[in-house]
This record gives structure tokens, sequence and C-alpha cells, in this order.
């Protein structure tokens, strides 16, 4: 990892790539940076390495990208499987992820989760609670904070607290958390990982480095996180909604407790939901097992607020509740989405579909949903599956949308996006997708006010 001098090549040209090349610049290495997209689809990646004074390509991956090259380091995003990175293999250049390349220049103890579900909610409550126990601390990977941009952070925080997906943790080697959670499983990502099998083993991969002195948390709920290997010598914690585990924190009733001694309460965790509990739970185990002040974190847990995107409040009209869920992109997501709420549901739902089955959702869509409004790619879809459970409505794009379930809901009702599907067919991201909810919910509230006033 010795870098200064030595030409280092990084694939993809995102917001975690030009971290990395500020990184290498910084320990004196020359990062090169290549992406196989075209120029105009990479404006915001070239303007931020022009201002570096990096060098880089678009357009495809050249074999002189590569040469000379000491390293390789490869974006969240791209597959390991590269047939160019075969042949740069083959030539004996070493290829990592840039969360192996930023892991070798942390310099504080660190705190990983990872999951299909969750893990935004529980690594901003980790943050939460750390920082109420008077410790300063960095949240980064899998969000807008980069690992290698948080690795510079001077002095090096108390702790890194991070959010890690699994194309993050597929190439991962020695990569060792001080405490690390798989929060659950359920079938996402398939198009990368060819199964739920191979997707959990990657999530699994956690827990590969992690040695004595070390902590591996898991879900006792889950099938696929309690049969995950963890390493001889790694101590293991467990949360439960349903029993009390051999060594971790589990929900008895509103108690939650520790074996048998309660040491919070259901309602200290202010957030909706069954899946809140379990991050709520995911989060207070690690910091119950990481031994910091038990007050002080029941202080931090009864002050959190939530993320924003997740089941978030947005606005309220005549007994009209509206939240934005726009990060449920999968039907585990929409199916805790709807459980969260005991009250008649105005759903908005649809945008690129992931191949998950919706009609696991028709029983609970027939209990909960007062009106179905589908848009998106994969609203046909969508439709089908729920034929005959609820009314339903097509909406062209958001406005309608927003529209259309605003007047189907009455006292008592909530509007809720939760689209259990990618935003990529009409947003940018997940969160554009969520901003363009909130401005529409806006307007309308805004309209109604007008046209109230002049009546």
């Amino acid at each position: 990892m010795a870098a200064q001098g030595k030409k280092v090549t990084i694939v993809g040209m995102g917001r975690t790539a030009v971290a990395a090349a500020r990184l290498l610049q910084a320990l004196g290495a020359k990062p090169f940076v290549t992406d196989a997209a075209s120029a105009e689809m990479l404006a915001a990646g070239r303007a931020a390495l022009d201002e570096l004074g990096v060098a880089y390509e678009c357009g495809g991956h050249t074999e002189a990208a590569f040469a000379d090259a000491a390293l390789v380091v490869l974006s969240p995003g791209v597959p390991p499987n590269l047939p160019i990175l075969a042949r740069v293999r083959e030539a004996g250049i070493g290829v990592l992820s840039e969360l192996e390349l930023a892991y070798h220049y942390c310099h504080s103890p660190i705190i990983a989760v990872t999951g299909t579900n969750g893990k935004t909610t529980t690594t901003e409550l980790l943050r939460c609670l750390i920082a109420a126990c008077g410790h300063s601390v960095v949240l980064a990977g899998n969000n807008e904070t980069p690992f290698s941009e948080a690795v510079m952070v001077n002095p090096p925080p108390e702790y890194m607290v991070l959010e890690v997906s699994s194309y993050q943790l597929e190439s991962a080697v020695r990569f060792r958390p001080w405490l690390a959670a798989v929060l659950n499983v359920t079938p996402d990502h398939l198009e990368r990982h060819g199964s739920v099998e191979g997707y959990a083993g990657v999530k699994g991969r956690i827990f590969q480095a992690q040695g004595e002195g070390d902590i591996a948390i898991v879900n006792e709920d889950d099938d696929w996180a309690v049969d995950m290997g963890v390493p001889d010598g790694v101590e293991i914690w467990s949360f439960s909604q349903r029993e009390c585990p051999p060594h971790g924190l589990w929900l008895s009733g509103d108690l939650i407790c520790s074996g048998s001694k309660a040491v919070a309460r259901r309602s200290d965790i202010p957030l909706l939901g069954r899946h809140n509990v379990e991050n709520g739970l995911a989060a207070l185990t690690m910091m119950c097992a990481g031994g910091f002040d038990w007050d002080k974190v029941l202080d931090g847990l009864r002050s959190f607020r939530g993320v924003e995107h997740r089941i978030e409040p947005v606005a309220a009209l005549d007994g009209v509740d509206f939240y934005n869920d726009s990060k449920s992109t999968n039907v585990h997501s929409l199916r805790a989405a709807l459980e969260s709420f005991d009250r008649p549901v105005v759903l908005i739902a649809g945008g690129r579909g992931k191949g998950g089955d919706y009609g696991e959702l028709r029983d609970l869509v027939r209990q909960r949903v007062k009106m179905l409004v589908v848009m998106g790619e994969d609203a046909p879809a969508i439709e089908a599956a729920f034929s005959g459970v609820a009314p339903l409505s097509w909406a062209a794009d958001m406005a309608e949308a927003v529209g259309l379930a605003a007047r189907a809901a009455t006292r008592g009702d909530v509007v809720l996006l939760s689209p259990g599907c990618a935003s990529f067919d009409m947003y940018e991201n997940f969160e554009h997708r969520g901003r363009d909810f909130r401005e529409h919910v806006r307007r309308y509230l805004q309209q109604g006010k007008e046209k109230a006033a002049r009546t």
C-alpha cells in the first residue's frame, strides 16, 4: 500500500471515485480514473477531477489506463468480474475495492452495518447515540460521505460508523470492523449477485476478517443472518423481536430486555413500524456490546427523529397525514411501510422493479390500502398483482399521483409514497424522487389553501 509516486487506476467516476482520487493524491500517488460511460453522463465527476488535476478517460476502459499501474481501485458500482480486470490480475497488478483502500488508512475503531433494509436508519441512529455519549464520530460509506473522504478527517474521530453495501463487500478481503452487524437479508441486487444465496454470502463477508476482540451482531429472527459464518474467537451478540437470544437484546412486550432484565422500553424508540424496532434493537445491541454509557445511549435514542425519505412525515391537512418513504425500493421495504400504519393508507407505488413478487403483499394491501396509485415502469406488474384487491388508478408523473392520492384521502387516512421499486426510470435516485413528492404535496396543499381563501 505504499502509494507515493505510483500510478493508481480507479475504475468508476462517481462520488466515491473522486474521494479515492483525493485520498491517493494526499498520499502522494498519481491517480488515473477510467469509466465506461460517456463524457456527457459524467459531467459532475469530470468537473471534480479537473479541479483536482487528475487525469481520466471516458467511454470505455483502455489498456493504457491500466498500463504501469501499481494498483487498481474499484468503485462500488463496478463489477469485480469485468473482463479487463482479469487481464489486470494476470499481469500481477493488485485489484481492491475503495472500501479496502480507505480501511488501510482508517485510524478509528469501525462500527459497520450491512443488510438489505434499515442500514441508513441504523447507522444514523448509531451516530446519534455515540455523539450523545460525548464521543466524536463520523458516518460514511454507502451514503453521501465516501469512506475515502472520511479517513482524511483530521484529527480522526473516536469512532467511524460505516453503512456498507453488498457492492462494497463483494471485493472485501482485509476489511475488519470492530463491531459488525447484519440486519436482515431479503432478495435484492440479484442481477449482480445471481441468487439470494450469493447475495447473503456477500453480506456475510462483513465478518470474515474479524478476529479476537471483535464483535459480530446478528439478527436472530433472520435465518440468512443466523447462518452466516463468524470466525473463531469473535464474540457473537444477537437481537430479536421474538425470543431471548443467548447474548444480546430482545423485545418482550413493551420492554427491551437483556436476558430477563429490562433495559429500555419500546416507546423509547421514537420511530414508526416494526422494522424500526428491528433497527433500534440492532443499534442498541451494538452500543451495549461496545460498552457505551447506557443512560446517555437512552437519552440519545429518545431524541432521535429518523431519517429523510424513510417514512418521513411531510405534511398534514384536515386530518390527512402525508409520508415520504421514497427509500422503499423493494417489496420487503414496502411491506414494512404498510405494516407501520394502523390507519387506512392511500398508497403511491411503482418505479423500476427489482423482480420481487408483489403478490406476497396481496393480503396486506387488502387490509391496509384504501386506494393504490401506480406509476413508472413496473405499474403494469403492480396492477396485475393487486387486481381486485384495492381500487387502483394510474398516474403519469408525481404531480398527478399526489393529486389522485390526496383527493382520495379523507380524515384519518395516510397518503404514503412507498414505491417498492427503484427510482431510475424517472429520477436520478430515491432522494430526487422523495424531494419531488414533498414539493408536489406542498403545491397541492398550497393550492387548497388558496382555493379556501377565495371561497
